[in-house]
């Protein structure tokens, strides 16, 4: 009979012929003759009755895809975890043993080859048995115990509650008579390999180990193919009672079990008795290899593989509902193609433990994520705990991932200090100033309630901060008057506060919002007004986003300063490059997505000080290629980063607290077995940057960041009066950055100078400035 199509299965396969035949009903007449017809012609005409019965009954139902595990692979091909209800491997039956096979025959169904999928003769023995004898016999076929493999299968994946499900020891004379009609009918739709192939692949071996391959890799590490005699005949006879004869839990009972098998074996002709004589004297030998199923077994890569799975989880392309979503990935066969690169994920990982590790008292966190410019790829994702589960989510434990948002798994974000300082010098550049302007900016300088900070997308066209704002540097000793290279250079918090007074603060969020960064502080949905965990743009109303005061993800700051490395390319970032099911289905996933977000030439501006910055203040001459990124430090040092980047990757490197203590500062406290009096980005974050770099830095791409703009010469000197209030936006340094002010080195410690906190509140801003750090 020709295969019948499925919407399940290709039918050209085994697994498909299998679930195709359940769709035909028109065998029922085939059936009664095959079976019920002769036993009617020795019952007489009340057999005619049981025909019609027999008759009547289904010879079809819904059939349902079989549970296979999902696998997350790598970039490389490698695993990195595998999802399953069910852990089956299918195999075909020219890759499973010959004595596998010869085996599960002669132990379960003898006659196999034989009887049409209903074994009159094993009936017949059973009943006599049954009668004569206090132990019970079965006179199910492979064929029946396959249809009802089948039948579970379809319960399980329907819901059906498990009290009401036809498995054995549960079955009433109607499951049988069904059972029998229905094996009648796949002997008719399939061969009898095919039918094996089938059923070795399905059947239960103990736990959530189904099929002989995965059975085979389960108790002794090799696969099907391989299954020597004493193996198969061990696993053949797990089938009828599988936990009860785990060779793990019951090597007793498992073994005579075995020796049981070889036995019918022998009984049968399968084996000689030689063969026997040697298998029966052999130990059990068990090798086990268990797969687990999960992040839970992804080790260094178990925090991006939770991200994965969630971005799976929560995606309507996957299913309707959560639980179907859930159902493709434990039961789908998914195979889910990654960006990741092992090698920079374990070193990520290694790194992060070796700066913070995890089972330190301070419970610091510490991750790097490391994300490709001109793809957007998250080559890797690594922090210092270990991924378990777990109510308290401190210690060395937790499944929250540092480098993502809430949503998606993650701690929602951190303050993100003065990396954020880039992107109100690119509203800078973009406004057609330069990096060499001088600005005046004084240590603390007040801009008073009633200052009018531009910000033309609101709905007065400015904002105030109510009770006026003084914002502080971090340290004395700077000049008040500098250029807008050496205020970033030296990460000067009010360098930074007069630049975005003299701009429109809109610009500076837009920047923000055109590179992807989301502010998690600003958690509030416009459209509903109610609190959510998916955080809202940058908003202009608080002036003190430009130092830093928004929370953001790692992964998005990394994404962002990707941009600066990719020549003002902005690439979205992803996980995925390829999803398919069992079937072949392909699954959409998020393509490469690039444009021009900044000028070629804004970026090359920006870098000539940045990478200042990375070779200067950050390696020290320790890596030799191209780099450039910003430090940060937010205020009580809770939040401490470095975000650097070769043309080839940018890796945001984070430090700081996250669990129920994210307020407590840093300083001073025991962390590592130290106490410090003074931590920046210099403490952690940066060695962690330059020590992961230094292993995988030249693994991707050190090409030239492009030719800052040079300033031009200086005019001759004019004797002018200074004005502390107002800049020169376009005019020349007089004085080179050599000869001004030394900056205080982070290794002296220097005295932090406290900030006011603005009293009140008025005009367009919702909240008082929040204290950043220049580091």
């Amino acid at each position: 009979m020709a295969a019948k199509k499925s919407p399940f299965f290709d039918t050209a396969t085994t697994l498909g012929k299998i679930v195709a035949f359940f769709g035909v009903s028109a065998l029922s007449g085939v059936l009664a003759a095959g079976l019920m017809v002769p036993i009617a012609s020795l019952a007489g005409s009340s057999a005619n009755a049981g025909t019609e019965i027999f008759d009547a009954l289904p010879a079809s139902f819904k059939g349902e895809p079989i549970a296979q595990p999902s696998k997350i692979l790598a970039k490389d091909g490698s695993t990195i975890a595998t999802f399953y209800s069910e852990n089956r491997q299918p195999v075909k039956l020219k890759n499973i043993s010959k004595v596998m096979q010869s085996a599960i025959i002669s132990i379960e169904d003898e006659r196999f080859y034989e009887h049409n999928g209903i074994d009159v003769r094993g009936i017949a023995r059973a009943a006599v048995n049954n009668f004569t004898s206090s132990s019970q016999q079965g006179a199910s076929t492979l064929t029946q115990q396959y249809v009802n493999n089948l039948l579970v299968n379809a319960d399980v994946v329907n819901g059906v509650d498990r009290s009401e499900m036809t498995i054995s020891g549960s079955k009433d004379i109607a499951d049988k008579a069904r059972e029998a009609k229905l094996a009648i009918s796949i002997e008719k739709e399939m061969t009898k390999d095919e039918i094996l192939e089938g059923y070795l692949n399905l059947v239960l071996f103990s736990g959530r180990n189904y099929g002989i391959q995965a059975a085979a890799q389960r108790f002794y590490s090799v696969d099907a193919k391989d299954l020597n005699l004493q193996q198969s005949a061990m696993l053949a006879g797990m089938v009828q009672l599988p936990n009860a004869y785990n060779p793990e839990k019951y090597p007793e009972r498992s073994l005579k079990r075995r020796n049981t098998v070889l036995a019918a074996m022998l009984r049968t002709g399968a084996i000689d008795k030689n063969e026997y004589d040697k298998a029966v004297k052999s130990k059990l030998g068990v090798k086990p290899k268990e797969v687990k199923s999960g992040c839970i077994a992804a080790e260094d890569s178990a925090y991006f593989c939770d991200y994965v799975t969630r971005l799976i989880t929560t995606d309507e392309a996957y299913g309707k509902t959560r639980k179907d979503r859930e159902n493709l990935l434990y039961r789908g066969g998914l195979t889910i193609k990654t960006t990741l690169d092992p090698r920079l994920q374990k070193e990520a990982a290694k790194q992060s433990r070796a700066m913070i590790p995890a089972d330190d008292k301070s419970n610091i966190g510490a991750a790097i994520v490391t994300v490709e410019p001109g793809t957007g790829n998250i080559l890797a994702m690594g922090q210092n705990k270990d991924y378990v589960p777990t109510d308290k989510n401190t210690g060395p434990n937790t499944t929250i991932n540092f480098a993502v948002e809430k949503a998606l798994g993650g701690a929602g974000g951190f303050q993100g200090g003065s990396t954020m300082k880039p992107y109100t010098t690119m509203a800078w550049l973009e406004s057609g100033r330069n990096m060499w302007d001088r600005i005046s900016a004084p240590n603390k300088k007040n801009y008073p309630a009633s200052f009018r900070w531009k910000a033309s997308c609101l709905p007065r066209g400015y904002t105030t901060v109510g009770g006026g704002w003084d914002p502080a540097n971090a340290v004395s000793g700077y000049p008040s008057s500098m250029t807008v290279d050496y205020g970033l250079f030296n990460s000067v918090n009010s360098a930074t506060v007069a630049e975005a007074s003299k701009l429109d603060l809109c610009d500076i969020a837009e920047g923000t919002e055109r590179l992807g960064l989301i502010d998690y502080d600003n958690d509030i949905d416009p459209a509903t007004g109610k609190k959510s965990t998916l955080g809202q743009p940058i908003s202009p109303a608080n002036p003190a986003f430009v130092i830093g005061s928004a929370r953001i993800t790692p992964l998005a700051q990394a994404t962002a300063f990707a941009t600066f490395a990719n020549n003002g390319e902005f690439c979205d970032n992803r996980a995925l490059t390829s999803v398919t099911d069992a079937k072949g289905t392909a699954y959409k996933v998020k393509p490469v997505t690039c444009e021009q977000a900044v000028s070629p030439q804004v970026v090359a501006d920006m870098n000539g000080t940045m990478t200042k910055i990375a070779k200067q203040k950050v390696t020290k001459g320790a890596i030799d290629y191209p780099i450039s990124g910003k430090t940060g430090t937010n205020n009580k040092a809770n939040s401490t980063w470095f975000v650097g980047y070769t043309t080839g990757m940018a890796s945001a490197a984070w430090v700081g607290r996250y669990d129920k203590q994210q307020n407590l500062e840093t300083k001073n406290k025991v962390i590592d077995g130290i106490a410090r009096r003074w931590v920046d980005s210099g403490t952690w974050a940066s060695p962690l940057w330059t020590n992961y770099m230094k292993k995988v830095g030249d693994l991707y791409p050190t090409e030239s960041f492009g030719k800052a703009k040079s300033a031009p010469k200086p005019p001759a000197p004019k004797k002018v009066e200074a004005d502390d209030d107002d800049t020169a936006d376009s005019a020349s340094s007089e004085t080179s950055d050599s000869k001004e002010t030394k900056e205080p080195k982070e290794s002296e410690a220097p005295k932090a100078t406290a900030t006011p906190k603005p009293k009140g509140n008025s005009g367009n801003t919702p909240n008082p400035p929040k204290k950043t750090e220049d580091d």
